[in-house]
């Protein structure tokens, strides 16, 4: 018997040792797996760090330059003024054509201000509305409503919707009150 069980220890021997080279061959792969993965993170995180460098810049590149395009397009109007003021000392007329000519280029520059999105708001004889008039001052009167925008010492402006400024309004008050 003594035999027999050498030769079953031996192949229990075998049997640990072909189990110890499997086991062995996995924790090989294992390890490479997980070193290709590490690296694969390592350079994902690399990439991304990258990208977020990339994007900051773009995004400052394209707030410095994003007003180039209304810079050109005020130069025109800023051409027309420069005009206005050599040709006006140039005729005896020159106080009704200067009057005309920065009418036109007013009229200019509202337009091109307004194809960037800027809008006037309309104040005079509207009712007072705190998000879009600051008032300045109020008038005693019985001519219109109480509350109502009676003059613009400022004009409003909204860009694209957002309100960019408040107009300076002078709002009514019931003329009844004044006279206590």
């Amino acid at each position: 018997m003594s035999k027999n069980n050498e030769e079953q220890e031996e192949l229990s021997a075998r049997d640990s040792s072909a189990a110890d080279s499997i086991v062995s061959g996995e924790i090989q792969k294992l390890v490479e797996e997980r070193d290709g993965l590490k690296d694969s993170l390592l350079r994902k995180q690399a990439e991304f760090e990258n990208y977020k460098k990339r994007i900051e810049r773009e995004r400052s590149e394209y707030v410095q330059f994003a007003s180039a395009e209304l810079m050109r397009e005020l130069l025109n109007a800023l051409d027309s003024f420069d005009l206005a003021i050599r040709n006006s000392g140039n005729e005896k007329s020159a106080g009704e054509n200067m009057l005309r000519g920065l009418d036109l280029v007013y009229k200019q520059f509202q337009d091109t201000l307004g194809r960037f999105g800027l809008k006037a708001i309309e104040a005079a004889g509207q009712p007072f509305d705190p998000n879009f008039h600051q008032a300045v001052s109020t008038v005693p009167t019985n001519e219109v409503e109480e509350n109502t925008v009676v003059d613009e010492f400022r004009r409003g402006y909204t860009l694209n919707g957002r309100l960019l400024r408040p107009a300076m309004v002078s709002v009514s008050k019931s003329a009844a009150g004044a006279e206590d």
